[in-house]
């Protein structure tokens, strides 16, 4: 803890996450609406096809949180047209939603090393 007190880039890259609590918050938000939103569209669209994977609001919440945090474990995936619509543009939207807290953390360290 001393070696980090005393070193000014950690100190800094801490005060920049502080700072950026209000936009991390707003980033939370959306992220947890892409999230509820994701799930509920294809526990309607792929759940009565897939009732193993999809059948309920936690299994497809299980593969919103993999698809949205771009980690895509593949145990779970749609099969219908119309589900694989939706995850690929519940895939190219969360690239940019999960990268946002990264953006701001990193606009604000840079503001303060200024």
């Amino acid at each position: 803890m001393k070696l980090i007190q005393n070193n000014k880039p950690p100190m800094l890259f801490a005060e920049s996450i502080k700072s950026s609590r209000p936009q991390l918050g707003a980033s939370m938000v959306v992220t947890l609406f892409l999230l509820f939103l994701s799930t509920i569209l294809l526990y309607f669209v792929e759940g009565s096809v897939q009732p193993k994977a999809f059948g309920s609001i936690p299994r497809a919440m299980w593969w919103a949180m993999a698809t949205l945090t771009t980690v895509g474990y593949g145990d779970v995936y749609p099969i219908t047209v119309m589900g694989k619509i939706c995850a690929g543009i519940i895939s190219l939207v969360s690239i940019g939603v999960v990268a946002l807290p990264a953006g701001i953390i990193a606009a604000n360290f840079s503001e303060k090393l200024k």
